[in-house]
């Protein structure tokens, strides 16, 4: 269903070294980086979709972050959930609700919520039973 999810930084670097950090939490490969244009992607398993894709955007304007956007990844499990926003933080990431039972959303979403260093909210979920 969705083929790749882009989202925009103003300062590439630190954004990368974030996902950088972040996104081997969730055993999610880099894909590639070229920081001419600049833009790095990562690719789930098994490949070649989706991807998750950082980088300035195409038009040239700063990026700003969305009111009301968010990117979720999947963790295999909620010590992941945990491990990951632990991660983000420690990146210099901002909590945005801890990690915890979202029962609101169905019994088992185990999930938790961060920006990450441009202001993007991001969100980590298991969705099986512990």
């Amino acid at each position: 269903m969705i083929s790749h999810v882009f989202i925009g930084v103003r300062d590439f670097d630190r954004a990368l070294a974030f996902y950088r950090r972040l996104m081997p939490v969730l055993g999610i490969a880099e894909r590639f980086c070229d920081p001419s244009r600049p833009w790095a992607g990562w690719q789930s398993q098994p490949g070649p979709r989706p991807l998750l894709l950082i980088g300035t955007p195409q038009d040239g304007q700063p990026h700003l972050p969305g009111n009301g956007q968010m990117t979720a990844l999947v963790a295999s499990s909620r010590a992941i959930v945990d491990r990951a926003h632990a991660t983000a933080l420690a990146r210099g990431g901002r909590c945005e609700g801890a990690p915890g039972l979202r029962p609101e959303y169905h019994p088992n979403y185990y999930g938790a919520y961060f920006r990450d260093t441009e202001g993007n909210k991001l969100c980590v979920v298991c969705h099986e039973p512990d």
